[in-house]
């Protein structure tokens, strides 16, 4: 076998590929939709940061045991599973009349929402050791791009004539489902098995969880504090990103077709930084004094914004804030993947999924509260958490990451 048959990615791959960007387009697709669909409902502010809660923390829980399924019975029944999950999920919430349906919506999601990481195990199956950064680094920039597109959709969904039972929020959720029952029979008609072996029986233990793992890793004298930055990191993003809604909506007095055209353009302009500017940087500058500097001006901008609330500083705050706002997770995702063996990587990313899983569950939360004293309240604890989050991350150079 050539050099170049040896890195050639089998169709598999991309076939698994194809199916997270559809994934990924579902997903995006409503998360311009859920504070305004709560809104909807009568919700508060807090009730309606809820719901994004309640999916992160289902998914938390969730997950390991569809991984420990997926290892028993194979990764394609508990692929589809979960994406017909998603689809069920995605008409409940879209359908609903009440509110109780629209929270049970969220946690099912939750619960079926382990398809992303059941994907990246595809990936580990079909790939060999010497192949798997380049493949994961294609199936990370493929997912990224699905949330490119999913906010635009979300734009389009509004725009369509509600079908009866469907509000025009609504619809979007309708196009969520049925863009994940397009994965799902992606997935059925061109992905094969690929895991060898595969068995009937199914254990699952206290251990399966990883809250072990978990709680040892935030003492780790290597990873630790990598993992404690991607925890404030994804804290403060999450703070930011259920806080603008209201911010946008009630302040800056725009809607919610506005609000989907911001997303996307948060998401386009952060997706061109990431593949053309952050390659150059990291020839340039080491990969801790990027990080610094990034989280440093996304604090600095999160303070920037609630202080001149009219739509076209916000707009123009914001353009800055999404190419910035691209950099930190690939670069924490560098860092621990420099300092990590080839037999420790999918440990070392696991652990750092799942403190990025808590800050998505406590974020939204924290935030619903603080909008309770004024919307831009947590635009000002947001950028002074950033801040010193950009001061943390200086410690890491010379401890343990010599090589960035």
């Amino acid at each position: 076998m050539t050099s170049a048959d040896s890195s050639r990615l089998p169709l598999r791959f991309w076939i698994a590929a194809l199916v997270a960007f559809i994934n990924a387009v579902g997903f995006t697709l409503i998360i311009p939709l859920i504070y305004p669909y709560a809104v909807e409902f009568g919700l508060s502010d807090f009730q309606a940061s809820l719901l994004t809660t309640a999916y992160a923390a289902a998914q938390f829980v969730a997950t390991p045991i569809l991984g420990r399924l997926s290892d028993r019975m194979g990764r394609k029944p508990l692929l589809i599973i979960s994406l017909l999950g998603t689809v069920a999920a995605n008409l409940m919430a879209g359908l609903a009349s009440v509110a109780w349906v629209l929270f049970a919506a969220r946690l099912l999601d939750g619960i079926t929402g382990g398809n992303t990481s059941i994907a990246q195990a595809i990936v580990s199956d079909i790939t060999t050791p010497e192949q798997r950064a380049r493949a994961y680094g294609i199936f990370g920039a493929v997912f990224r791009l699905g949330f490119v597109v999913g906010p635009p959709l979300s734009y389009v969904a509004q725009l369509v004539p509600p079908l009866p039972g469907f509000t025009s929020l609504g619809m979007g959720f309708l196009f969520s489902a049925a863009i994940a029952l397009f994965a799902t029979t992606v997935c059925l008609v061109l992905l094969p098995e690929t895991l060898e072996n595969c068995c009937d029986t199914f254990q699952i233990s206290w251990r399966d969880f990883g809250f072990d793992r978990l709680a040892r890793s935030a003492t780790d004298g290597r990873f630790g504090r990598i993992f404690w930055l991607t925890f404030f990191s994804g804290f403060t993003f999450t703070i930011f990103t259920f806080a603008f809604q209201p911010f946008f909506l009630k302040v800056l007095g725009q809607d919610a077709r506005n609000l989907a055209i911001m997303f996307a353009a948060v998401g386009i302009i952060g997706f061109v930084t990431q593949v053309f500017a952050l390659e150059p940087l990291r020839r340039r500058f080491r990969l801790v004094q990027i990080l610094v500097g990034a989280l440093a001006a996304r604090g600095l901008l999160f303070l920037l914004m609630p202080v001149f609330p009219n739509i076209v500083a916000f707009a123009a705050i914001a353009v800055i804030f999404s190419a910035v706002n691209s950099f930190p997770m690939p670069l924490i995702d560098a860092l621990l993947s420099l300092n990590s063996g080839p037999r420790e990587q999918g440990e070392v990313m696991g652990l750092n999924a799942s403190y990025l899983s808590i800050s998505n569950a406590i974020g939204p939360a924290t935030a619903g509260l603080l909008v309770s004293v004024s919307y831009s309240f947590p635009f000002w604890i947001a950028g002074g958490l950033t801040l010193l989050t950009a001061w943390f991350a200086m410690t890491l150079s010379g401890r343990g990451t010599a090589k960035a």
